[in-house]
């Protein structure tokens, strides 16, 4: 099909009423102007091409911050992030992944920062990005390349430093990426906070309902002080802890919860960790990852030659570093192939995985 034309104009769907009036292209200065008139004060405004590494000239239509939003979505490691561990090693079609997990946070946090009045293209790009340090297997993996590197394995330094520097991304949007665990130093930026809220809201919320669905936990279980202020489904708890940021930031004019809700989230958090994360079946899993993990990072420092040519170069200076590298780029599933291919790893010392005999609610 060519489309439907009248000699000036292609359309296409015949009969389209898709019209508008006339205006301006809505391009990056525009839009820069708009940041400038209607965010709040302390927002992150978009400037030029931003403040990135390496210089570069502005884009036409984007602002620098939907310029990374971009260059994220366009990247191998989120894509790869559809292969890799939310909760549940080889995720069934229901459950989680990073990725998901990834675009529920931005949908989080684009939501805290358009009702706070902040820059919502540096939002959804830190929230986008936020993940694409980690590597396969989940936390699990963070404690498998923590004896290979001098100062351990942090998937969020490790994003913003490692993954991502290829793209050229802004100080703003690497920053939040590098900070975005609360464990870390506060980001810079209002942003970079509002998706360590987002991030927290997310997971907690996310991973109780696929609990639920998978049989680990029922919904009643939860405890009264969550329920009672935000309720016992995904929707309700997603709502009352948007809108309590928001909230927060309105009424105090800084990144925060107020303490009922911020309570009820922590009592969340805790009571995932409780019977999800720390249960015993997950500790196994764990346990099987880093194994595993350890092994081929071994495997690949010994034999350098097998990395990829990218990888490759790397090795002659400090082949820990390339093989790690190498290893926390790969899904659950390319990972455990190679592990079963260069190291005849026994299949049933592998994680469960969806084309095995598993029951997670045992």
């Amino acid at each position: 099909m060519t489309g439907y034309g009248d000699g000036l104009l292609v359309r296409a769907h015949a009969g389209s009423r898709a019209e508008l009036g006339p205006g301006p292209v809505v391009g990056r200065e525009l839009r820069e102007q708009r940041e400038r008139d209607l965010l709040r004060p302390g927002a992150t405004l978009a400037s030029g091409a931003g403040h990135r590494a390496v210089p570069e000239a502005p884009d036409v239509e984007r602002t620098c911050f939907e310029r990374d939003r971009d260059r994220i979505v366009h990247s191998p490691a989120f894509r790869r992030l559809a292969g890799k561990t939310q909760v549940v090693v080889y995720p069934t079609d229901h459950q989680r992944t990073r990725l998901t997990h990834a675009l529920e946070v931005a949908q989080v946090a684009t939501s805290i920062a358009r009702g706070a009045g902040v820059n919502v293209g540096l939002t959804e790009a830190i929230a986008l990005g936020h993940d694409c340090g980690h590597g396969p297997g989940g936390h699990a993996s963070e404690d498998a390349f923590d004896a290979f590197l001098p100062g351990g394995y942090d998937h969020g330094p490790w994003g913003a430093d490692v993954v991502l520097t290829s793209l050229n991304l802004c100080s703003e949007t690497l920053d939040g990426i590098r900070n975005h665990s609360w464990s870390r130093p506060a980001p810079r930026t209002v942003e970079g906070e509002i998706v360590s809220w987002a991030d927290r809201i997310a997971y907690c919320a996310h991973d109780l309902e696929d609990a639920v669905h998978a049989g680990i936990v029922v919904a009643e279980d939860l405890p009264a002080e969550v329920v009672e202020v935000a309720g016992g489904s995904r929707r309700e708890q997603l709502g009352t802890f948007v809108r309590a940021v928001v909230r927060g930031i309105a009424e105090h004019g800084e990144v925060g919860m107020p303490a009922a809700e911020a309570a009820a989230l922590a009592a969340l958090r805790a009571f995932n960790y409780e019977r999800i994360y720390v249960r015993p079946e997950s500790l196994a899993q764990s346990r099987a990852v880093v194994e595993v993990l350890r092994a081929l990072v071994e495997f690949y420092a010994a034999h350098p030659g097998v990395l990829p040519i990218a990888d490759g170069p790397a090795g002659r200076d400090d082949p820990w570093r390339a093989s790690v590298t190498y290893v926390a780029g790969m899904t659950d599933r390319y990972a455990f192939d190679m592990a079963v291919r260069h190291l005849d790893w026994p299949v049933d010392r592998l994680p469960p995985a969806v084309d095995r005999p598993h029951n997670p609610a045992r």
